[in-house]
């Protein structure tokens, strides 16, 4: 593929400010959006250069995350309306799947144990067991508020407030949910397989597992990456590391430095992919420790990144971010996101490509 055709834009992108994006599982082309404009967009980006919108799905209030399902037809929302729903994607119908009492800032899909996960800011999860649809969702308090959540194939991480990091067996987390049967709130004290401090000095902006279910890479408002592994051994542990990234030289040559907003995983390489306010997105390789690439900066803040389920697809949402202090921006005619091609070594580590 010529460099003219590497990068598209996506054709109809929302209006406002993008929360998060999301491949569909597998081999598919389908690309769904939650965005600040109170809306979920599904997209087919397989059909021609830039992609085709399919679908619309309007919400109550701002979403903040959304998840395919089981396959790429049902995808799971959250947001500023408190709840979780369930959403059809053929039919657009909508099913509210359990209430917060605050705005839910994330949901993850188990694929493995068909179990749906959403964190609030009422410092509460919900999990919602979906192969028993009548069952009242188990609540389980957190300590502190949740700011991001990822899970790897065994893993629940979730990143919350002071810095804070719970870890949970996802299998148990399944079984004890599965098996309560409480009325609503149906609230369950479930202790995390671990409890830990972030390695980073600042707040936690997102938190991502790595695909090989090994551990995670979190980063924080302060142009900083964590790498760590779940392994709690002492020789596991002395691995783990942090690094600087996404920062600027100003004109007075001083450093400014940029939040990251948003890392992900190849899903078949194991390296990942760092955006930030500075507009750009860089690929690293975790374990040699070194940046493969960083790709030509975009129009404005990276707000989210995702690998197509084959790993042949990085798509970047950029919006403004307000990290410039430019808070009279307005997001419609600015919020982009773009589809890159990868070639076939581009997101391989140093020592494979």
């Amino acid at each position: 593929m010529s460099a003219a055709t590497q990068q598209v834009e996506l054709s109809q992108p929302p209006r406002d400010a993008i929360s998060a994006l999301k491949f569909g599982p597998g081999s598919s082309t389908r690309l769904i959006v939650s965005s600040w404009d109170r809306n979920v967009y599904l997209y087919d980006t397989g059909v021609q250069p830039g992609g085709v919108l399919l679908r619309k799905y309007e919400h109550r209030a701002p979403v903040l995350d959304v998840c395919f399902g089981a396959d790429d037809k049902e995808a799971f929302s959250a947001g500023l309306d408190h709840d979780v729903r369930r959403i059809d994607l053929d039919t657009g119908e909508q099913t509210v799947l359990s209430s917060h009492e605050l705005g839910v800032k994330s949901v993850v899909y188990s694929r493995e144990t068909t179990t749906l996960i959403s964190a609030s800011w009422d410092k509460t999860l919900h999990i919602h067991s979906l192969s028993q649809p009548l069952k009242t969702p188990s609540t389980i308090p957190l300590p502190l508020k949740p700011f991001s959540i990822s899970l790897s194939v065994t893993k629940l991480v979730v990143a919350m407030a002071s810095r804070a990091l719970h870890i949970y067996d996802i299998q148990s987390l399944a079984l004890i949910s599965s098996q309560a049967a409480q009325l609503p709130p149906n609230t369950i004290e479930i202790e995390p397989w671990q409890r830990r401090e972030s390695s980073l000095k600042f707040m936690t902006c997102a938190v991502a597992c790595m695909p090989d279910d090994a551990g995670y890479a979190s980063s924080s408002i302060e142009g900083r990456v964590a790498v760590e592994w779940f392994d709690a051994s002492a020789s596991s542990q002395a691995r783990k590391y942090a690094f600087k990234c996404h920062r600027q030289t100003g004109h007075d040559g001083v450093d400014v430095v940029y939040p990251v907003n948003a890392l992900a995983f190849h899903p078949v390489h194991g390296t990942f992919a760092s955006g930030g306010g500075d507009g750009v997105v860089a690929l690293w390789d975790g374990v040699a420790k070194r940046r493969i690439r960083q790709y030509q900066r975009f129009p404005n803040s990276i707000a989210a990144l995702a690998f197509s389920g084959n790993g042949r697809v990085l798509a970047v949402a950029s919006c403004p971010g307000f990290e410039d202090g430019k808070e009279d921006v307005l997001a419609e005619g600015h919020t982009k996101i773009f589809l890159r091609s990868l070639g076939e070594n581009e997101a391989k580590p140093k020592s494979a490509a």
